[in-house]
């Protein structure tokens, strides 16, 4: 998915509360498509009966409040993952360094610090994502009181590596998606250079998105059915398949529904990937409009116009000094 630049006018924690803002905002509103996204790919009840039907059936089951369960774990979770993810790429970066081009990484090591930083904070993080399925999947008697009861009685009951059930699918497909985004952005590179528009890099962004969730999408169904399988929950989870590790569930998947079972809840996957990036990338640019009027760099929160005393170029410190100059100078 394609994510606004960088703009070297914000301080790092300041683009990190915008990246933060735009996270929680685009999770939230698209609730309701996870939820229903994760039952069908576990196969619980509620979603045997169709895409639609499903919605209907989780609101007269639990209430309204249905769709936004597990979103508070999903949201949480964001602030360690990018702060984890940034400080693994910037040492992999250093590890992957050319020594003949000291200043200067390629695009491929550029691309293996991504994935292996995502990978690093994924798995330092998994806990919260296997957590966040129990929640969702959790029947509306509940079994987990909230998200510390809910480790508690994960880490009492089932132990430690519990925890981690599901991590080998999630390594998988992570791998999966990882090579055929390098390979759209490297042909799209190669083909568009520096003629790339906002707007062609978003819908680019949304289709390749579309495709590499689509292939690497049976490895996260598999994921989920491991993360909800257990004996503590009514149904050992909901799930519809008995098995036995990350090859059984996958046999067992394909012998009771099919190959298209593997893709179950992937209609839910799909029409989520627009609004998820429109809301990130809207919300990303006001939340950081708001910044840039408070660094001194435009008139107005509410606009991005510029103010006509002020070098677009400086860094946040260089304005603050600009201004600290200028005796007798209201930076409001």
């Amino acid at each position: 998915m394609v994510r606004p630049a960088q703009d070297e006018r914000l301080t790092l924690l300041q683009s990190h509360v915008c990246g933060g803002i735009a996270g929680v905002l685009s999770r939230t509103v698209t609730s309701p498509l996870e939820v229903v996204k994760v039952l069908a790919q576990v196969g619980t009840p509620e979603s045997r009966f169709g895409f639609v039907r499903s919605f209907k059936r989780v609101y007269q089951n639990e209430g309204l409040k249905a769709f936004w369960k597990g979103n508070g774990i999903s949201c949480l979770r964001l602030a360690p993952y990018s702060a984890i993810q940034l400080a693994a790429f910037h040492e992999l970066l250093a590890v992957l360094e050319d020594p003949n081009l000291p200043a200067n990484f390629s695009g491929k090591r550029s691309a293996m610090a991504a994935f292996g930083s995502a990978l690093i904070a994924s798995l330092l993080v998994y806990p919260t994502e296997m957590l966040k399925t129990r929640l969702i999947v959790q029947p509306s008697k509940l079994h987990y009181h909230g998200i510390l009861h809910g480790f508690r009685q994960i880490w009492r009951a089932e132990g430690f590596f519990a925890l981690y059930k599901g991590m080998l699918p999630t390594f998988l497909g992570s791998y999966l998606t990882y090579i055929l985004l390098d390979n759209s952005v490297i042909i799209t590179a190669a083909t568009l250079g520096n003629h790339l528009t906002p707007v062609y890099m978003f819908v680019s962004g949304c289709l390749a998105a579309a495709v590499a969730k689509t292939l690497s999408f049976p490895f996260d169904t598999i994921r989920k059915k491991m993360q909800a399988k257990s004996k503590m929950l009514p149904n050992q989870g909901g799930i519809d398949v008995l098995f036995k590790g990350m090859t059984g569930a996958f046999n067992q998947t394909v012998k009771v529904n099919g190959v298209s079972g593997l893709w179950r809840g992937m209609t839910a996957t799909l029409l989520k990937i627009i609004p998820n990036a429109g809301i990130m990338f809207l919300s990303f640019e006001y939340s950081k409009r708001f910044f840039l009027f408070y660094n001194g760099y435009t008139k107005s929160p509410f606009s991005n116009v510029p103010k006509s005393n002020v070098d677009q170029s400086m860094s946040p410190n260089e304005v603050s000094h600009h201004y600290s100059k200028r005796k007798g100078y209201k930076r409001r």
